[in-house]
């Protein structure tokens, strides 16, 4: 550990369980140096671990329904008054589509749940950096991520309406890159993962097909979600200052490729 993060203080959303990138990226900043609050929804919070982490990282717990500004509000004055200070940096990895969970295919969906999806996966991250910025509950020179996956910009039916909340997802990301960056030189990245063996991603229809197509796709393989969390904590440090309003693909070359020999040997076998 090299202390990267030492006197940096930052709040992690969405950790479940140990399968959760945002669980890595909690354990990874802290021991770089950082001091952290968690927080997920309620309801996400009452079939989840998060006090477990919470215990193992000495971080406190606020629940946040991350849909609601009052909630929001809450989350960052109590974690400015926590930690003694705004903070340094915010992981964004929320999700969740009823569509998907309850079967519903892109081509018929409930609008009503889609709306519930944007709201959740989407425009909670336009939510939580309006509510930082007018409570200037993060420091100048802060980072700000939110995870992602390549279905925003290419089509992988089994995605669903998520692949739209995730092309919303980066469009904030850039939109408010430039504001959080011209108001307070905070930079505002998404990070474009591998399919990942998460509770939440593991829930999508065919993920298994996903994760080994992409596998054999990329030169280095699928990213892990504790690669994921090293690569959080570079974008957390001030070795990335100057990195804003990108979405960053972090899975092992698969963004890059057309067609890969090992693809069609695994067919041929």
């Amino acid at each position: 550990m090299t202390n990267l993060l030492k006197g940096k203080k930052g709040i992690i959303f969405g950790a479940l369980d140990e399968q959760s990138i945002a669980w890595k990226v909690a354990e990874r900043v802290c021991e770089e140096g950082a001091q952290i609050t968690l927080t997920n929804a309620p309801v996400a919070m009452r079939f989840g671990k998060i006090n477990e982490l919470a215990e193992k990282v000495n971080a406190k717990v606020i629940p946040a329904d991350a849909t609601s500004s009052e909630d929001l509000s809450n989350l960052f004055q109590t974690s400015v008054e926590t930690l003694g200070g705004p903070v340094d940096f915010v992981l964004h990895s929320i999700g969740m589509s009823i569509n998907v969970r309850k079967g519903k295919s892109y081509t018929d969906l409930n609008y009503e749940w889609m709306l519930k999806t944007m709201d959740i996966s989407a425009i909670s991250f336009h939510r939580m950096m309006s509510i930082a910025l007018k409570l200037d509950a993060i420091a100048d020179w802060g980072s700000v991520l939110g995870l992602t996956y390549i279905a925003a910009q290419r089509v992988f039916p089994d995605y669903n309406e998520m692949a739209d909340a995730k092309a919303l997802l980066e469009s904030i990301g850039r939109s408010f890159g430039y504001h959080l960056g011209v108001h307070k030189k905070i930079r505002v990245n998404t990070i474009s993962q591998s399919p990942t063996w998460t509770t939440a991603g593991s829930g999508v229809k065919g993920f298994k097909e996903f994760f080994d197509y992409a596998e054999k796709m990329s030169p280095l393989g699928n990213a892990s979600a504790l690669d994921c969390a090293n690569y959080c904590v570079t974008m957390f440090s001030d070795l990335t200052r100057m990195v804003t309003m990108q979405n960053l693909f972090h899975d092992g070359g698969f963004s890059s490729m057309g067609i890969s020999p090992a693809f069609f040997a695994q067919e041929e076998k």
